[in-house]
């Protein structure tokens, strides 16, 4: 038997990326989630959200913020793939996500998605106005993919 698509509430997708994800915490909020099972175990989850750049939150731009599985083969392309669908559904014209540097974005060119932005590194969030602490993940280029209805 192979991966199923499951519905998963807000509760259940940020306590299997607490859990499992190596190296960021759950998101604050989403517009939707899905999962993935095997028979009846879950195997991996993706959250999907309004863009973080604020200049990308255009209205019809939704962000998959957050993917975590437990390895599970195929798992990450098979969420790419149904969080494209239920965001075209929900009436969505370009859904964006990103890699860090050293992750090749296999699933998500398995998924259709293309590479359109390579971003340096930031420096962190920390102002001497608003200090916030590091989340561990400050100083790693990303590269910003997207899926779009028009392509």
């Amino acid at each position: 038997m192979g991966l199923s698509i499951v519905p998963v509430t807000f509760r259940q997708a940020c306590d299997f990326i607490a859990a499992h994800h190596r190296h960021h915490r759950p998101p604050r909020g989403m517009k939707f989630a899905v999962g993935v099972a095997h028979e009846t175990e879950l195997v991996g989850v993706a959250i999907v959200g309004r863009p973080v750049a604020r200049h990308l939150d255009d209205g019809v731009s939704v962000e998959v913020t957050r993917t975590c599985t437990t390895g599970a083969r195929n798992a990450n392309s098979k969420l790419y793939g149904v969080s494209w669908r239920v965001a075209r559904t929900l009436g969505f014209r370009r859904l964006i996500t990103y890699t860090q540097d050293g992750e090749s974005g296999a699933s998500l060119r398995a998924a259709g998605f293309h590479p359109v932005a390579d971003l340096r590194p930031r420096p962190g969030w920390s102002t001497v106005s608003r200090p916030r602490e590091s989340r561990g993940v400050d100083g790693i280029r990303r590269t910003r993919w997207e899926i779009r209805a028009d392509r």
